[in-house]
């Protein structure tokens, strides 16, 4: 849904192990990514190496360390399902994005979460930890949006190979914010 866009200014919100950094290092001249977890930081760091990234602690739920209409992109990969209350990130995005910016979020399908999927991890003895997670229904990422003066430009849905007959795996939703910040 980005691969073929250029941005000057991005910000990777929630950038966990840097998985996703070098697709935003090609795609970006600068990429800001946030996370809260100060040994996710280190892994992506160790991991990405970039110049035009940077890296730095910060809590979602707090005001993030960017000046208002700084950025061209936001990026939320499946962050906001960790997240009980999105609109306070909705309301971030809104104020760090220039005009006519982008907010890309891509999360667990609602529907998987219907059936009892949900973000884990095995450590290294094998242990499986769940990940607490909040189900957003799409309605609630349409009015979080909405409530901040962004407008949905494109949804889609993503399943798998493995995933015939089943639910879509993800939900992929890119909102642009409006010249006026949606105040009429």
């Amino acid at each position: 849904m980005l691969g073929a866009c250029r941005y000057a200014r991005m910000i990777e919100a929630g950038c966990g192990t840097g998985k996703n950094t070098p697709f935003f290092s090609g795609c970006c001249d600068s990429v800001l990514a946030l996370d809260f977890s100060s040994g996710m930081l280190a892994i992506a760091q160790q991991r990405v190496r970039a110049g035009n990234v940077r890296f730095a602690q910060a809590n979602l739920l707090e005001p993030w360390p960017c000046a208002h209409e700084s950025v061209d992109l936001v990026s939320c990969n499946l962050v906001l399902e960790h997240i009980e209350n999105m609109q306070h990130v909705f309301n971030e995005a809104a104020r760090v994005l220039a005009d006519g910016g982008m907010f890309f979020v891509s999360e667990l399908h609602p529907h998987k979460q219907y059936l009892g999927s949900q973000a884990r991890f095995m450590n290294g003895q094998q242990v499986e930890t769940r990940i607490e997670a909040f189900t957003h229904h799409i309605s609630d990422f349409l009015h979080a949006a909405e409530a901040s003066g962004l407008k949905l430009e494109t949804l889609e849905e993503s399943w798998h190979a493995e995933d015939a007959g089943q639910p879509p795996r993800l939900i992929s939703l890119v909102f642009r914010k409006r010249p006026d910040n949606g105040k009429d």
